[in-house]
């Protein structure tokens, strides 16, 4: 009963906004005769019954018609009256319109849509399997779109860049995507690049890199991945004065797996005090303990921290709210864990152009939600050069001040 009051009552609003709508275009053009003195622009009945698909369910809809006899003095066609309301095409609100890619990206298998939200929306019209087709057409499109968009406006002091991998249905090899997420002057997150690539090489990296380069991009202060990518190579040849961070997240497992499991309790305290160190010297120290206790039995595992000390310790100087970020490749794995669930349900896109699309409209539509780094205002001193040390500004030394003064006397 609820419902149908509901429904009863958006169908009337929806019949007095039309009828409005039409009154008003009227009105407009009353003044427009013919040579007989008869209006151009006058009532002209009204259309079919049809039923358009509201956020309040399915709504029987009788629109007004306008006979518009006026002409286009540049085309000379016929002028026509098109609802601001509803156009002619409109079988869905935008609300609908938009749940429909979401529910079919978050699991929601296409053949599904009708029986799932027939008795919801009271109508099963317009939610076929060959709806959901024809979005991923225009996902891909937007997706294109996105990747030749210019990029010299846009200026990302980090960078995140992380490659992920996902089965496709109808191809034998898996989808390999090249992700990079970066972060705005301002401080807030924003996807970079998203495209196929060739098992994470380094040729694969360059190129999506020299593309960047080519559509405007500025090199940023410091990237964070793996470092088992082929991304560090192509970045130093494409934008050789950023600096390297390597991801923690990573990194453990890499030592885990070098380590028999009754060593992993011990061993993740050990690097927890590394990576969680007041600074850089605490680590160092955090280091040495950590080669003091498994160096002897695991030289393999201590050696995965030592060779890439400096680059694990890069974030140390930055400013101390932003460490928590630019430890790990956190942001692009939480995110692609909802691409990864919705291709766990569907054992995966049909194809590699659909995996890409769909993966673009998940992050597209995660987007929304992701919130800024700490201490948005730092990141501007960053990319201005400004030094920290233990995460705090370095003011400027009082000494420099004393030898200018001299210098000028």
């Amino acid at each position: 009963m609820i419902d149908e009051i509901v429904r009863d009552g958006a169908r009337r609003m929806l019949a007095a906004a039309l009828e409005a709508e039409v009154a008003a275009y009227i009105a407009a053009h009353a003044d427009q005769i013919d040579e007989r003195g008869r209006r151009l622009v006058v009532r002209n009945g009204r259309a079919e019954p049809r039923q358009v698909l509201t956020s309040a369910g399915a709504v029987e809809v009788v629109a007004p018609r306008v006979n518009d006899k006026r002409t286009d003095e540049a085309t000379g066609e016929r002028r026509r009256f098109t609802s601001a309301i509803l156009p002619a095409w409109c079988r869905k609100s935008p609300k609908i319109t938009e749940v429909l890619p979401l529910l079919y990206l978050h699991g929601l298998s296409s053949q599904d849509f009708a029986p799932a939200l027939e008795g919801f929306l009271g109508s099963g019209s317009g939610l076929s399997a060959a709806t959901i087709t024809r979005l991923t057409v225009q996902w891909q499109d937007e997706a294109k779109a996105f990747h030749q968009r210019d990029l010299s406006t846009v200026d990302y002091v980090y960078l995140w860049a992380d490659g992920i991998h996902l089965g496709v249905r109808l191809d034998e090899e898996k989808l390999c995507l090249l992700v990079m997420i970066g972060v705005r002057v301002d401080g807030t997150k924003e996807l970079v690049a998203l495209t196929e690539g060739y098992r994470e090489s380094t040729g694969s990296w360059a190129d999506l890199l020299r593309d960047c380069a080519r559509r405007g991009m500025r090199a940023p202060a410091l990237a964070v991945g793996d470092g088992a990518l082929g991304f560090w190579s192509a970045l130093r040849e494409v934008f050789p004065d950023t600096h390297e961070q390597r991801c923690w997240f990573h990194k453990i497992g890499n030592v885990l797996s070098a380590l028999p499991k009754s060593a992993h309790p011990g061993a993740k305290r050990a690097l927890a005090e590394i990576w969680n160190a007041e600074d850089r010297e605490h680590a160092r120290r955090a280091v040495a303990a950590f080669k003091l206790a498994y160096g002897a039995k695991f030289g393999k595992a201590v050696a995965k921290i030592t060779d890439d000390l400096d680059e694990l310790l890069a974030f140390y100087d930055y400013p101390a709210e932003h460490w928590m970020h630019l430890r790990t490749t956190n942001p692009i794995e939480s995110t692609f864990a909802t691409v990864r669930h919705r291709t766990k349900v569907t054992k995966g896109p049909g194809s590699k152009a659909a995996g890409l699309a769909m993966a673009f409209k998940l992050i597209e539509a995660a987007q929304a939600r992701w919130r800024a780094v700490n201490a948005p205002h730092l990141v501007a001193l960053v990319r201005a050069g400004t030094r920290f040390e233990r995460g705090h500004l370095v003011e400027r030394p009082t000494h420099d001040t004393t030898t200018t003064t001299t210098a000028a006397a």
